[in-house]
C-alpha cells in the first residue's frame, strides 16, 4: 500500500498510500511520470545506461503496529523490531533519495506513528525538498499528532477503510473498535487541515459494499478513493479464499472504469495492473483518447511499477520491488540505495520485457500493465511468470494459435 501531493491534487494519482501490508503505505501520493502521450511505460532515464527515475518510495520506517490486519506483513507489536534503522541511518538514507530522481516518500509501516522520531524524519526529508506522504491506520491519530503530521511536511495521509461499518471493517483489521477509531482519527486530520484519502482492499467479502464504502469516503470529505486488489502473501496467504478470480477481477475493474465517470472524486485502482489494459480497451470502444485530459495521471503511468518507478524499503533497510514481494534486491546497510536502484538484478529484469515469461512478455499491453509480480511469485512460485489472475489472451498468441 499512497496519497496524492497537494501540488498535483487535481488529477494526479497516488500509487497506494498506506498500502495494506506495507506495500507502499497504500501510496498516498504520486506524481508518477510515465511515457509521454499517455502510452505508459517507464519514466525518463536518470543516466546514460537508461536507468529509470524512481518516482515513489514506500518506506516501512517501522514494522511495529497496534493492529494485526489479516492481509498485512506487520502485526500487533508495539515495540521496535530488532534491526530497525536508527535515526542516523534513516537520515543517511534520505540523503540518497534525490540521487535516484525526485521520488515521493511514503512513510508507512506497520504504524509509522509508533516510531518516536517519525516527525524528525519527515521534517528532514521535507527540508531536502522531497514530497512526503504518510500511511497511518488512523487509530492512533490525536489532535496533537494530527497537527504534527501537517507541520512536519506531510502532504496527504491515507487511511484504510475496508467496510462501511465496524462489523465489516474491524474483523479484517484485527481489532475491535478499529473502525470507530479510524473515523475519529480522520476527523482529527480534518480539524488540523490535513488532506486524506481512503483506501479499500478488495475481497470477496466486501465487493458488494463498494458503493457504500465510496459514499462513506465521499461523506467524510476524502480527496480520493483507492481500491487495492488483494495479494495473497504473508498472513494474507491464509485467506486465499478472499482473493477474487480472474473473471471477477475483470468485472470489478470494468465496474470501476464505469463508476469513475459518476464522481469528481479521484479514484484509482492499485495492485491492479490489468486496469491499464481495460482502460485502453474501453476507451477505444468509446472513441475516447487515453490522454491526461481524459484520464489524469492514469494515462501517464503503468500498472506494476515495482523496480521501474517504485520500490519498497523495509524497516531493516532491505530493498524490495514492493511490500508484497519479499524479494531481497539489496540491503542499504551494505550497498548505497542508488546503486541498488540501478543495478539490482530483479529490477533489471522488471525493466526488460524479454525477461517476462508466459503471456505477459508478448502482450501488446505489456508497457502499460506488466502483471503483478507479487501474485506471480505467490501463486506460481516465479516472480517473472505471467500474471495468474489475468484472463486476457494477447493478440500475438491468438494469431499463433490460429
Amino acid at each position: 500500500m499512497a496519497p496524492d501531493t497537494k501540488d498535483s491534487a487535481q488529477q494526479t494519482h497516488a500509487h497506494a498510500a498506506g498500502h495494506p501490508g506495507g506495500h507502499a503505505g497504500e501510496h498516498p501520493g504520486s506524481k508518477l511520470q510515465g511515457h509521454p502521450h499517455g502510452k505508459g511505460g517507464p519514466p525518463a532515464a536518470i543516466d546514460d545506461e537508461g536507468t529509470p527515475a524512481c518516482r515513489l518510495i514506500a518506506w516501512e520506517v517501522t514494522r511495529s503496529c497496534n493492529l494485526a490486519c489479516v492481509h498485512c506483513r506487520a502485526e500487533a507489536h508495539m515495540e521496535p523490531y530488532p534491526g530497525e534503522l536508527s535515526t542516523e541511518e534513516c537520515k543517511a538514507l534520505i540523503d540518497t533519495f534525490p540521487q535516484v530522481g525526485d521520488p515521493i516518500i511514503i512513510f508507512t509501516g506497520g504504524e509509522p506513528l509508533l516510531r518516536e522520531d517519525i516527525f524528525e524524519l519527515v521534517s528532514y526529508a521535507n527540508n531536502k525538498g522531497l514530497r512526503c506522504v504518510m500511511a497511518p491506520n488512523g487509530t492512533l491519530i490525536t489532535p496533537e499528532n494530527a497537527r504534527q503530521i501537517r507541520e512536519s511536511g506531510i502532504q496527504r495521509c491515507s487511511i484504510s477503510i475496508d467496510g462501511p461499518n465496524a462489523a465489516s471493517h474491524d474483523p479484517f483489521r484485527g481489532g475491535e473498535g478499529a473502525f470507530d477509531a479510524a473515523l475519529r482519527g480522520i476527523q482529527y486530520l480534518k480539524d488540523a487541515g490535513m488532506e486524506f484519502q481512503i483506501n479499500t482492499t478488495v475481497t470477496r467479502n466486501n465487493m458488494h459494499n463498494f458503493k457504500e464504502i465510496f459514499h462513506l469516503a465521499e461523506d467524510l470529505g476524502a480527496a480520493a478513493w483507492h481500491i487495492f486488489m488483494l495479494v495473497p502473501t504473508g498472513r494474507a496467504a491464509s485467506i486465499r479464499e478472499e482473493v477474487i478470480g480472474a473473471e471477477e477481477y475483470e468485472q470489478v475493474l470494468n465496474w470501476f472504469y464505469d463508476f469513475r465517470k459518476t464522481t469528481k472524486m479521484h479514484l484509482k485502482a492499485t495492485c491492479a495492473p490489468h486496469y491499464y489494459r481495460i482502460m485502453r480497451q474501453r476507451a477505444s470502444e468509446e472513441g475516447v483518447s487515453v490522454s491526461r485530459e481524459n484520464f489524469g495521471m492514469d494515462a501517464m503511468t503503468r500498472g506494476c511499477l515495482g523496480g521501474t518507478g517504485f520500490c519498497f524499503i523495509s524497516h531493516t533497510g532491505q530493498v524490495q520491488p514492493c511490500g508484497y514481494l519479499d524479494l531481497d534486491c539489496g540491503q542499504i546497510k551494505e550497498t548505497p540505495f542508488p546503486e541498488i536502484w540501478k543495478n539490482s538484478v530483479p529490477f533489471k529484469k522488471f525493466r526488460n520485457p524479454k525477461d517476462y515469461e508466459g503471456k505477459c512478455g508478448p502482450c501488446e499491453f505489456h508497457r502499460v500493465c506488466g502483471g503483478c509480480r507479487a501474485r506471480a511469485q505467490t501463486m506460481r512460485g516465479n516472480y517473472m511468470a505471467e500474471e495468474p489472475l489475468c484472463s486476457y489472451t494477447p493478440k500475438k498468441l491468438r494469431h499463433d494459435s490460429e
